[in-house]
């Protein structure tokens, strides 16, 4: 694929642990850059090197954690504090086209290794830097749950009357890295156009504020405060509902227009639901949500999975299987998103890719 090698030629030097800096990292591993990952050698490496799965092999020399965004690398253990060390490290910078840190502050500073010093020697360098808060002079440790707590995202997350519940993977951690992930290359085509590098700066706090969309303006424009709702989605019903079939698995709907509603009462046999005035527009049906479930569950009660995704898919009602892991990786697309990589000790380790793009030059059938 082109954009196998769309990078090719460009030098990413990673100082950065856990997932949203090494997620940036891989992310030009796989465009074709060259990534050379700096860990600190005094520490064992990336923290995440032993976040290892009670199941995992003890013996491997890395998590599956640490796996899932640090493929395509150059792993260098080095302690800064070493001369010798620290000099490897600072010529490595001084060469490459991109930084990645989320040094703290106080930290990149003494070691000459902050944006400033590296500029000042490097000016076509793009220095990329995570921070947790708005304040890149905040060093207050945070990891992912904590910015999910700070942004509001574990107040609305769980079912209705029970504790808020963590989404179940580091997701304030990815959104920074796709912010990081646009800002480098904005600046990376600023350097093209006017040959000169940047300072770029993300914080996780200020990612998790971006992504809160509606449900940052129900509250801005509606004064609806978010609510714990399970599945079920504030503006939209029947949409994230599920309902139990005749075989015990869970189907799950997402109607999202008055039409897709119309197919759905149609192929379900149920046009008489078109007809009650309490589910004839979407607001009305959030308001008698419950007892609109009530009927849907009766209904799909009498057949099994399948034969309901294939009856919906026919009607172009949008519906899903909810999924384990084992069943997501039944998928093609899942299967075609693996990348596979030995490790030192000759495991062999597998992730999937963080790029979901596909990229073609030109006409697609040029003449």
């Amino acid at each position: 694929m082109i954009q196998d090698s769309l990078f090719k030629g460009l030098k990413v030097v990673e100082f950065a642990s856990v997932l949203a800096g090494p997620a940036v990292g891989m992310f030009f591993a796989e465009l074709g850059a060259e990534v050379i990952k700096i860990e600190n050698k005094s520490t064992g490496g990336d923290m995440t090197r032993g976040w290892k799965l009670p199941a995992e092999n003890p013996d491997t020399p890395v998590s599956a954690y640490f796996c899932s965004v640090n493929w395509g690398k150059t792993h260098l253990l080095l302690d800064l504090k070493n001369p010798e060390d620290h000099r490897k490290a600072m010529k490595l910078a001084l060469e490459a086209d991109i930084v990645i840190s989320n040094f703290r502050p106080s930290s990149a500073r003494k070691l000459g290794l902050d944006a400033d010093s590296l500029r000042e020697k490097h000016p076509r360098l793009i220095y990329a830097q995570l921070n947790a808060f708005a304040d890149p002079e905040d060093e207050t440790p945070a990891f992912d749950v904590v910015l999910q707590a700070e942004a509001g995202f574990l107040y609305m997350t769980g079912e209705a009357g029970c504790p808020p519940v963590k989404m179940p993977v580091a997701l304030i951690d990815l959104l920074a890295a796709h912010q990081l992930k646009e800002a480098i290359l904005i600046a990376l085509l600023q350097r093209e156009r006017l040959g000169t590098g940047a300072l770029v700066c993300v914080s996780l706090l200020e990612s998790a504020l971006a992504s809160l969309a509606n449900q940052a303006t129900n509250w801005l424009m509606a004064g609806h405060v978010p609510q714990r709702m399970g599945l079920q989605h504030p503006n939209i019903a029947p949409y994230g509902d599920s309902y139990s079939c005749a075989d015990g698995k869970q189907i799950l709907l997402a109607v999202g227009t008055e039409r897709q509603f119309q197919q759905l009462c149609t192929c379900l046999n149920r046009s008489d639901l078109l007809e009650n005035p309490d589910f004839q527009t979407n607001q009305v049906r959030l308001l008698n949500r419950a007892k609109l479930n009530s009927a849907l569950q009766a209904v799909f009660s009498k057949n099994d999975l399948h034969s309901w995704l294939n009856l919906l898919k026919t009607h172009q009602v949008p519906a899903a299987q909810i999924r384990d892991m084992p069943a997501v990786f039944e998928l093609p697309a899942a299967q075609n998103m693996i990348l596979e990589e030995l490790l030192p000790d000759g495991t062999l380790s597998r992730r999937l890719r963080t790029v979901a793009f596909t990229l073609q030059h030109g006409a697609k059938n040029p003449v």
